[in-house]
């Protein structure tokens, strides 16, 4: 099935089921599969060292996750994270009627519930490092940092990608290369948020205080 084509008023029609050459936003749809494929084996090593380091002899006496974070405050990055998946989801349903105004609200809204995930993290993590418990404290903490980090800085680039779509629908309108870059971040944007409930499931929901 192919994508069509669109223009900036033209109804959108996202697949047609009659043709039969090929799919390039699906071919980049699959290899944007495959490194989200790969992005999840760096996260899989991420979270396997930090079970392998969640223990006291590794925290090397310093405060561990049931001291460090709140389960409480991981559920509200995970509501704003999950806001901010539903908002781009709800979105790209303007693809389907070529609605430009409805798909920026979406992107606009998921950048800045993405932005307000995003520095919740880093506001975490400044208190621990200023209490003293910074990356260079432990092996645990190291490791912490590093998970907690790394995935922050993955929905960064998801807010700065989502800010470059918004320029991009207005100038260029529904073109197959703009379609494609949606929908691919829209894929991006839905696993870091899977990434993310992993993270707060193993991490502060059963090691953080409640």
């Amino acid at each position: 099935m192919a994508h069509e084509t669109m223009t900036a008023d033209a109804a959108v029609r996202l697949w047609n089921a009659e043709a039969d050459e090929h799919d390039p936003i699906s071919a980049r749809t699959y290899g944007f599969w495959l490194y989200l494929m790969s992005d999840g084996l760096i996260f899989a090593s991420l979270i396997a060292a930090y079970a392998v380091l969640d223990n006291k002899m590794s925290a090397f006496g310093h405060p561990m996750a049931d001291t460090l974070l709140s389960a409480s405050q991981g559920f509200v990055q995970t509501l704003v994270l999950l806001g901010a998946v539903l908002a781009l989801s709800l979105g790209t349903l303007g693809l389907k009627t070529g609605a430009r105004g409805g798909l920026a609200l979406g992107l606009a809204v998921s950048a800045a519930l993405g932005t307000v995930f995003v520095a919740q993290g880093l506001a975490g993590l400044d208190a621990m490092a200023a209490a003293g418990n910074g990356p260079t404290a432990s092996a645990y903490l190291s490791c912490l940092f590093v998970l907690l980090f790394t995935h922050g800085l993955h929905l960064a680039i998801g807010v700065l990608w989502s800010l470059v779509m918004l320029v991009q629908i207005f100038r260029f309108g529904f073109t197959q290369d703009v379609v494609g870059r949606l929908l691919n971040l829209r894929l991006y944007t839905q696993f870091q948020a899977a990434v993310w409930v992993v993270v707060y499931l193993y991490v502060y929901l059963f090691g953080g205080a409640h």
